[in-house]
């Protein structure tokens, strides 16, 4: 009789915890059935990125069998001019998002403890993790960090604390006096890193991006993207400001080539196109709030809406009136409406709506009428 079981294969296996990393889930691109869609899934801005980036993007095609600039020397000078800093403390990378993970490679490890709050970005877990890193969640109060926890759960093993501010996705924000409380409650060895990545929508009341705090201490990094406002989210840009011995120290495990010479010739002519940068940050402004106020009058408050300092707002169904938010995405979906579902943060009551064009924000608000039945 033949045994229909497969062999088992002898070969090299992950290193312990590999397997156990939860694969990160972007926000929904289609719908079911061929439905025309709006994606309003991922945080990107409406307005695409500037005409003069885009220029500089194709002329940059004609040298794509050359390797980009390693040190990537332009880039980080426009970066330095627009905000008045020292170039050298600048690193940048392929998103954000391979920035938190050199942080965590050159800062992380097995035994050692990173902080991050409740319904914080899951790319700080999964490159704590592929470190060897254990993360530790911390609870929000009202969906906003809370300082005092993060600074009464750190621990001896702690290494670095990461927190998103604005914060994705729920768009809740901590003022300066609050970054300098956490600052000043953290051992001098734990790197804080500061993930500003919606920080030029961010024009609420006592906002920071944190600057000022990389530059009065060694253990400060702030973090910063082209793919939001600037509309570069293809290209794959992020960089940070550092203490020089952070920079140094990430500078030597990063990968020589590690953004495009199209990465790098975007974004220096996107850091050049002010008026592009103010019109998408005012029309954001616009209709922030503008959605902020149709939603939140729906069939008597049915839907909870959080104030907030990105280009996004979180949704939150109650369900005091028989509404889910899963039914509320059903329902979306079938007008071609993609939301994000927040089940993978903790928050399956709630749906994430990002800012889109003003047409498309009329269909959100009309849809949701016909959810709750207005």
């Amino acid at each position: 009789m033949t045994n229909s079981t497969p062999p088992a294969r002898l070969g090299p296996t992950p290193r312990p915890g590999v397997l156990g990393i939860e694969r990160y889930v972007g926000g929904r691109a289609k719908a079911p059935g061929g439905i025309r869609t709006v994606k309003l899934s991922a945080n990107e801005t409406p307005l695409g990125a500037s005409p003069e980036a885009m220029e500089a993007c194709r002329g940059a095609v004609g040298r794509s069998h050359l390797y980009p600039d390693g040190g990537a020397v332009a880039l980080r000078e426009a970066i330095a001019a627009k905000h008045g800093l020292d170039p050298q403390r600048i690193l940048v990378g392929n998103g954000s998002d391979e920035i938190f993970h050199l942080l965590a490679q050159a800062y992380l490890g097995p035994g050692d403890e990173i902080l991050h709050s409740a319904h914080g970005f899951l790319v700080y877990p999964i490159a704590a993790r592929a470190a060897g890193a254990d993360v530790v969640v911390v609870p929000e109060k009202n969906l906003t960090i809370d300082v005092d926890a993060l600074v009464a759960r750190a621990s001896p093993r702690t290494r670095m604390v990461s927190i998103a501010n604005p914060n994705n996705p729920t768009g809740t924000y901590l003022p300066a006096s609050e970054i300098v409380r956490l600052r000043q409650g953290l051992r001098a060895d734990i790197l804080l890193v500061l993930d500003a990545a919606y920080a030029e929508y961010a024009n609420v009341r006592g906002y920071t991006a944190g600057l000022e705090f990389v530059h009065d201490a060694d253990n400060v990094v702030m973090t910063r993207t082209f793919s939001k406002v600037f509309g570069l989210a293809a290209l794959r840009l992020g960089w940070a400001y550092c203490p020089l011995a952070v920079a140094d120290a990430v500078d030597r495990i990063r990968s020589p080539f590690n953004v495009s010479s199209l990465a790098q010739a975007a974004g220096i002519a996107a850091l050049g196109d002010d008026k592009h940068l103010a019109r998408a940050i005012a029309h954001n402004t616009e209709w922030r709030a503008w959605l902020t106020d149709e939603i939140g009058k729906i069939g008597n408050r049915a839907i909870e809406v959080v104030p907030s300092a990105g280009n996004f707002l979180l949704l939150r169904f109650p369900n005091t009136q028989g509404l889910t938010a899963a039914e509320a995405d059903v329902h979306l979906t079938t007008k071609g409406l993609l939301l994000r579902r927040l089940d993978a943060y903790g928050l399956p009551d709630c749906l994430r709506l990002s800012v889109g064009l003003g047409e498309d924000n009329r269909a959100v608000v009309e849809a949701l009428k016909e959810f709750v039945h207005v």
